[in-house]
């Protein structure tokens, strides 16, 4: 397997990042929160945004609404 690193501060890599916008970190400033990329040097954010922009987040629709996506989830269960 074939490591792309996006955050070379912290060892994150371009799977990592992706696996927590599916889980559903839809800002460069929630990938932070899950896994410190881009608040060390902030040289990886931009390609944080990159691959935000490219994949879909499951939230961002509803978050783009102006909806409390947590809130559309419960309504949904």
């Amino acid at each position: 397997m074939n490591r792309v690193y996006v955050c070379s501060c912290f060892g994150i890599t371009e799977q990592q990042v992706k696996k927590h916008a599916e889980d559903g970190a839809c800002t460069p400033r929630q990938i932070a929160s899950a896994c410190k990329a881009g608040t060390d040097c902030g040289s990886c954010v931009r390609r944080i945004q990159a691959i935000l922009g490219r994949g879909a987040c499951p939230r961002r629709e509803l978050v783009d609404q102006g909806a409390s996506a947590l809130a559309q989830l419960d309504e949904a269960a």
